[in-house]
């Protein structure tokens, strides 16, 4: 196996690790993000814990997709590789910063406070949902169209997957950006059909460029092209 498609198979895997991770954790999290009397409840706190792991997971899938895609794709612009590197980054930070606030939760509800009612406890744990639902808004629910933007101009451009699989991103982009901002001002809501509409396109993107990469690996023809694999000019002196 040559070293392209050593890297196309580890950023396929990486993309499937998202999808892998990401799934399962919508529903193991879902007793605190759902229940507003979870940290006064008995709980379901194994599940919870679990759930945020697999999200932990999921942010050190996103950065390695973009570690693993840099070195090839930099060769059609390394600005626009780099932007893409930042923001997978800041997405598993945003990411990570959700994962916190729900374990702070399950702190609260394991250990309580010494004369807090029940009220103060019930607060302070929505406040902290709340904070966990405003990063997957923009974590997971903007970043991707950034993320969409920057890769899929470069895929687009190089050839090394099918086009139809990076036009489905940067059509799904705009959607998404529209999506996540009016949930922003209260106009959409994250459940909406609009929501599920505006995602769709970026999911199908990232899973099939998930698979075409693990199973096919890069187009042969134009791995070889960018500025990387032009020869060096002799030297004349």
């Amino acid at each position: 196996m040559d070293s392209a498609r050593k890297t196309a198979l580890t950023a396929g895997l990486f993309y499937l690790a998202t999808f892998a991770s990401s799934i399962p954790a919508v529903f193991l999290l879902g007793p605190v993000l759902s229940d507003p009397n979870y940290v006064t409840s008995t709980g379901n706190d194994t599940s919870v814990v679990w759930g945020c792991l697999l999200d932990l997971v999921n942010a050190a899938a996103c950065v390695g997709t973009a570690v693993a895609l840099f070195p090839v794709v930099r060769r059609q612009n390394e600005s626009l590789a780099l932007g893409f590197v930042t923001s997978r980054m800041f997405e598993a930070a945003v990411i990570a910063i959700g994962v916190v606030s729900l374990l702070a939760v399950v702190t609260l509800r394991q250990t309580g406070t010494s004369g807090t009612d029940h009220s103060s406890l019930t607060a302070a744990a929505r406040a902290l949902v709340d904070v966990r639902d405003w990063t997957f808004l923009i974590g997971p629910g903007m970043v991707p169209a950034i993320n969409a933007l920057l890769l899929g101009y470069l895929l687009f451009r190089s050839r090394l997957v099918p086009r139809i699989i990076p036009v489905m991103g940067l059509i799904g982009a705009p959607l998404l950006l529209i999506s996540a901002i009016t949930t922003m001002f209260g106009i959409n809501d994250q459940l909406s059909v609009l929501s599920a509409v505006a995602t769709l396109p970026i999911f199908l993107w990232e899973l099939s460029l998930g698979l075409y990469l693990t199973f096919k690996g890069f187009k042969p023809a134009a791995v070889l092209t960018g500025p990387d694999s032009r020869p060096t000019p002799p030297d004349h002196h």
